[in-house]
């Protein structure tokens, strides 16, 4: 009679024993298993940055860099980060402009109008040398055709790609291509003008009057 309380204890002491087991072998599968959330965000977060553009694709268009700074930026352009056309990193658009007057001009590489009007503000550029900043702003998020259409239209202004629109956005302007905007020094927004320059006159005349910057 003895013996039936006995074996109760040992198969009490062996259910214990594994339930112990268990416990410690499934805080171990825990702490080696995979964080598949964390590893998504660490390997998808360098794919969200690159646009997938090949680094021969930036240097056939032969783009030069994008403007850059340090002063903090101010205006309806604070805060707006967008990518260099020429290298892909990004560029802080209002501390990049800020202190001297630019004319912004919003594209895209499927816009006819956009794509007379491209050769007139390299002509301008050129002719305003340092007094102005003069970036295109490719409005559409293939980058890889935006880098086609310049190279082969032979236009080699700075630019910065705005895939969302934000830019357009953040001056209320209206969902057209090409526009033009002007920036004074200080970051406030001077016109937007919503039409292609017929020329580079045209861009002169119109940049002095609404900037003050002659050419």
């Amino acid at each position: 009679m003895s013996s039936e309380p006995s074996g109760r204890r040992r198969t009490g002491h062996a259910w214990r024993w594994a339930l112990a087991g268990l416990i410690v072998v499934v805080a171990l599968a825990v702490a080696v298993w995979p964080r598949g959330g964390d590893d998504r965000t660490q390997e998808q977060h360098p794919a969200s940055v690159a646009s997938g553009v090949s680094a021969d694709l930036r240097a056939a268009a032969h783009l030069p860099d994008c403007p850059s700074g340090t002063a903090s930026g101010s205006g309806p352009l604070s805060g707006m980060t967008l990518g260099c056309l020429a290298d892909g990193r990004p560029v802080d658009l209002a501390a990049a402009l800020a202190g001297k007057p630019a004319l912004l001009n919003l594209w895209a590489y499927w816009c006819a109008p956009c794509a007379k009007e491209l050769p007139y503000l390299q002509q301008y550029a050129q002719r305003a040398g340092n007094a102005i900043t003069v970036l295109t702003v490719h409005s559409d998020p293939d980058e890889a055709k935006a880098l086609s259409r310049l190279r082969g239209l032979d236009v080699r202004l700075p630019g910065v790609l705005d895939a969302d629109a934000r830019l357009r956005t953040a001056v209320g302007a209206p969902a057209v291509l090409p526009i033009s905007v002007l920036v004074r020094a200080d970051g406030s927004i001077a016109d937007v003008e919503v039409r292609a320059f017929d020329g580079v006159d045209d861009i002169a005349d119109t940049v002095a009057g609404k900037l003050g910057v002659a050419a």
